[in-house]
């Protein structure tokens, strides 16, 4: 594995954003990407775009859009013995919250937490655990009273991040992290950029990342208006369904990037479809069509403005919102390539077909 890039990943993923509370990763993406582009700017809920200004005149705009947030809590309620309720940030399967570390984020520091659990010791004699709601699971920091954690800074509205180390697995083929929901995306805007730094494009290229998206597309909603794309790329990851082994199976980890064809928000067009998978073919890039339960930035973006033909180019993830997930750098790498391809030969003349179908 390359390990310029493993660092890369390694770092993006054990920053600490969730939903409402990107500051450590707008920071980052800030830092990276100005000596890369142009112009740094920002909507009004905090996302950050590079703009990478085409020298050709007419040339199309073309929205590259991560997503900064990543899954997690916010405290709700301060109980008389210190523990916390909270509300979830995102989609959460109950069952792995639960016994796990996280990181309260308070306005005088971060302190150490960890999620409730029910030790099988004191369900013998009952009839086992009552089915898991995200609410029932309450958070420890250790402190002894409501008065104590008011003393550290504590209050309703901290954010609570999962807290996890990223490493690879025996054959360096995959890598295990939180978060590459999505600091995939992030990783893949600087990638590229930095990659395509000393080349004229022949489009504007407007490139870097949301804030909001896991708790209903929002920041998406406003970039997308501020900044009035031709076209909008959203790159995200989706949860791989191949744990049986299946060939068929919906998401395979290393069988290329996703080119997800429908979700509940967005049917893709069919010359936006055409476009991309004629040129992952040409390139001979490896792709699998992904049809999803969940949404992306693409759903919210492709109903700004006069409407924007969006596309995802994704990554399959196993057990993602969860503190440990595990992906494949080949995937990784088509969706990078696919996306440079992209972003090389989208012309005026090739977007207005795509919009247009002239």
């Amino acid at each position: 594995m390359d390990e310029k890039l493993f660092n890369r990943i390694k770092r993006l993923t054990e920053i600490q954003s969730v939903s409402g509370f990107e500051e450590n990763m707008r920071e980052v993406m800030t830092k990276e990407m100005t000596p890369l582009v142009d112009k740094i700017e920002y909507d009004g809920l905090g996302g950050v775009f590079g703009i990478k200004k085409s020298k050709k005149e007419n040339a199309p705009r073309i929205m590259l859009a991560s997503h900064m947030d990543e899954v997690g809590f916010m405290l709700s309620q301060i109980l008389d013995s210190g523990l916390f309720r909270v509300v979830p940030l995102g989609g959460w399967n109950p069952y792995v919250v639960s016994a796990q570390r996280f990181t309260l984020q308070t306005k005088k520091g971060n302190y150490p937490v960890i999620s409730s659990s029910v030790p099988p010791h004191l369900l013998r004699g009952t009839n086992g655990q009552k089915q898991i709601d995200v609410s029932d699971i309450l958070f420890d920091a250790g402190f002894t009273s409501k008065g104590e954690a008011e003393e550290f800074g504590v209050r309703p509205g901290d954010a609570i991040v999962p807290e996890s180390e990223t490493i690879q697995t025996a054959n360096g083929k995959r890598i295990i992290s939180k978060a590459w929901d999505n600091r995939y995306g992030c990783t893949l805007v600087l990638d590229v950029l930095e990659e395509l730094k000393d080349t004229d494009l022949p489009n504007t290229l407007i490139a870097g990342a949301n804030v909001q998206e896991e708790v209903g597309l929002r920041g998406a909603k406003v970039s997308t208006t501020k900044f009035k794309p031709d076209l909008f790329f959203a790159v995200d990851c989706s949860p791989a369904d191949d744990l049986e082994g299946k060939k068929d199976a919906n998401g395979r980890l290393d069988g290329g990037f996703l080119l997800r064809i429908f979700d509940p928000g967005m049917i893709m067009l069919r010359r936006m479809r055409e476009y991309i998978v004629e040129t992952a073919d040409v390139k001979e890039i490896p792709y699998q069509t992904f049809v999803s339960k969940g949404g992306t930035d693409a759903g919210a973006a492709h109903l700004a403005n006069d409407g924007v033909p969006s596309a995802v180019i994704g990554v399959p993830g196993r057990y993602i919102h969860t503190h440990q997930t595990m992906f494949s750098v080949k995937d990784y790498e088509a969706a990078k390539a696919m996306v440079i391809a992209l972003l090389t030969s989208l012309d005026r003349e090739k977007v207005d077909g795509i919009i247009y179908g002239k």
